[in-house]
């Protein structure tokens, strides 16, 4: 009968994570010699190799991606023991990993953890923000347990449930000629020059739907953060589409002008994403059932 211990299981899934054993081992308090021998145990008892070595990193090979989510289910059900154990003694205990997109972690992490984190004041919650590619392929490699996401995700592997509504505006310098103007139409647009996010965020998806409506779009430039581009809508730069939270109080402040443009439809569903292999602990149920709207909390 082979024989796997927690820590070969652990040591496996913390370089699958951060892909170096100096890393992981940081990562579990462990040193590195220690590590490596527990990885090297678990491919002896496996009689295969799990990763690929590339100049220093280890990557997951075909054998590697089909055992990481069974390694990841075993290790959250001993997870999900340890929850409950606490659970017992009257406080939820345990760790939550969670990705969001910049918006959501940027302008609605109160709103989306708050809750839980006073409830729950025993788990610890790790929240890693990037734009929405990421994340979803963090949470497909099961390197977070789940993610807050803009936009539609509609890989096979994912789990979607809707959080919240979210919504774009199109927004310039105050004294931009197109600010003086009330219910602007498409035309008005001709030959403006335009800030985008970076590929792989949802609000450039969005944008990019946006801009195809209007005559003769002009990008001007790319940026990684909403913040950046605020800065440089604000510098006369060019206009933008930001989400209505991210610049409503640079509005009010005088600092940005919010365009009136009826006939764009800039709504978009902000969602939580998991991989539908991920075994739901006593962790996730609880976020779940903090975190989303009534209709859609999971059933016991």
């Amino acid at each position: 009968m082979i024989s796997f211990s927690p820590r070969q299981l652990e040591a496996f899934a913390a370089v699958a994570m951060h892909g170096s054993v100096r890393a992981a081992a940081e990562h579990l308090h462990l040193t590195q010699p220690a590590l490596s021998m527990a990885l090297s145990e678990l491919e002896r008892h496996l009689d295969t190799r799990v990763f690929d070595r590339e100049r220093g990193r280890l990557r997951l090979n075909e054998q590697g991606r089909e055992l990481l989510p069974r390694v990841r289910e075993i290790l959250d059900r001993m997870q999900a023991l340890q929850d409950w154990a606490g659970a017992v003694s009257g406080q939820l205990q345990g760790e939550l990993n969670l990705g969001a997109s910049n918006t959501v972690g940027n302008y609605l992490v109160g709103e989306l953890v708050g809750d839980f984190v006073a409830r729950h004041p025993q788990v610890t919650l790790q929240l890693r923000v990037a734009n929405t590619d990421a994340i979803v392929g963090d949470v497909l490699a099961h390197r977070l347990d789940l993610g807050c996401v803009e936009g539609p995700v509609t890989h096979p592997r994912l789990e979607r449930l809707p959080w919240r509504e979210d919504e774009l505006v199109v927004c310039s310098r105050p004294d931009h000629p197109l600010a003086r103007r009330r219910r602007l139409r498409a035309r008005d647009f001709n030959g403006m020059g335009w800030i985008l996010r970076e590929p792989g965020s949802a609000t450039r998806a969005l944008s990019e739907t946006v801009l195809a409506q209007l005559p003769d779009a002009n990008v001007v430039m790319e940026l990684g953060q909403v913040e950046a581009i605020k800065q440089a809508v604000s510098a006369g730069l060019g206009i933008a589409c930001l989400p209505r939270v991210a610049v409503t109080e640079a509005a009010l402040a005088g600092r940005l002008a919010i365009l009136d443009t009826p006939f764009l439809d800039m709504r978009r569903q902000l969602s939580l994403v998991m991989h539908k292999a991920r075994y739901h602990g006593q962790v996730m149920r609880a976020f779940l059932e903090s975190a989303l709207p009534e209709p859609d909390k999971p059933t016991p």
